[in-house]
């Protein structure tokens, strides 16, 4: 395993990180503490996870992924062997049954947080990161931005505070973003900055080879601003791997499972994807490997979170992380991004 510096933190993360959005709805406890087992066996010591999670979010199993991973501590002691991440969630109406209040108040971001600590049963989190904007900005399949009317109210002070305090009381180490766009990350910066506050840390956002829009504005403020992005959904839901064009899908696959998560079904998604698997097999390798070395070694990235519902395909994933692609497979990963950019937001 390869590890990174997280940010301006001293915190060394393994370049695969650990997802954990399954655990609950596709993977069972015993196959969640499975995964845990092997993946720290593999060297990795980052963990992800969320509030809402299991994915899809669902009153049934909202919370599911985080008790697994508490069992999966309380069971092994090793809570010191791992960075632990997990996310606030952000307004949306169809999760109020988590809490009525969502967004980034101070009294929504530490119930969020205490009720996090009390399903992974640990009372410290090292990167508590806010899941997405109050804000409607382009995020979730949305490109581009186009000028909203909303009610939402600058609250950036009260959220970066809370976190701030968060810090001081020594029950988180760090904050993170996800699915923050460049003007929201800057913004953060800047309120920090002004108020003598902590910077956020990282950004989790989408980056694959069907959505490389982080490095349209997002990779530079990685690399100026030292603030890592957290790369999640690397292998586009699955569609990378290459078993929807050869049709050895199944109705457990996440697309077909979840139709209304419907970012990579696209025609372009299609067509890219067509084209990138076959990259892949005339490089000798599996469509799998050459995604997630894809990402693991882009400049802007500090760990891939990785997904798996298999022990085969999370052997598969985490082995990507001894691939270099060579120079003809990345020029020629290059004239297909040319032909077909960011067809997947």
């Amino acid at each position: 395993m390869r590890y990174r510096k997280l940010g301006n933190t001293d915190i060394e993360v393994s370049v695969i990180c650990l997802g954990t959005m399954t655990f609950g709805q596709q993977n069972t406890e015993a196959e969640g503490h499975e995964q845990l087992d092997y993946a720290l066996s593999k060297g990795i010591n980052f963990v992800d996870t969320a509030e809402m999670y299991s994915v899809p979010g669902r009153p049934e199993t909202q919370g599911s992924t985080e008790r697994i991973i508490g069992t999966w501590l309380a069971r092994t002691g090793r809570r010191s062997e791992i960075i632990l991440a997990s996310k606030a969630t952000g307004p949306t109406p169809g999760l109020k049954y988590i809490s009525p209040n969502l967004g980034f108040s101070k009294s929504r971001i530490l119930e969020a947080f205490e009720g996090s600590c009390k399903r992974l049963q640990t009372d410290y989190l090292d990167l508590y990161q806010m899941h997405w904007p109050e804000r409607r900005t382009n995020f979730f399949g949305v490109l581009g931005y186009t000028q909203h009317d909303d009610e939402w109210v600058d609250n950036f002070l009260e959220s970066i505070d809370t976190m701030n305090q968060l810090v001081k009381d020594g029950k988180i180490r760090h904050w993170g973003l996800s699915n923050e766009s460049a003007w929201g990350a800057m913004r953060s910066c800047s309120v920090a900055d002004t108020n003598h506050l902590p910077r956020p840390v990282s950004i989790q956002n989408p980056y694959n080879l069907l959505n490389r829009s982080y490095e349209v504005g997002l990779s530079e403020i990685s690399f100026r601003e030292n603030i890592s992005l957290l790369a999640y959904s690397p292998m586009a839901f699955g569609l990378l791997s290459g078993k929807f064009y050869d049709k050895t899908d199944t109705p457990n696959d996440r697309i077909n499972q979840f139709k209304n998560l419907s970012r990579y079904n696209g025609s372009k998604s299609l067509e890219a994807s067509e084209r990138y698997i076959h990259i892949a097999r005339e490089a000798g390798m599996t469509p799998a490997l050459m995604a997630l070395a894809f990402v693991n070694d882009r400049p802007c990235v500090t760990s891939n979170i990785i997904g798996a519902t298999s022990m085969m395909q999370l052997t598969e994933n985490i082995n990507s992380v001894d691939i270099t692609l060579t120079k003809d497979v990345l020029d020629a990963i290059e004239l297909v991004h040319k032909d077909i950019s960011n067809p997947a937001p």
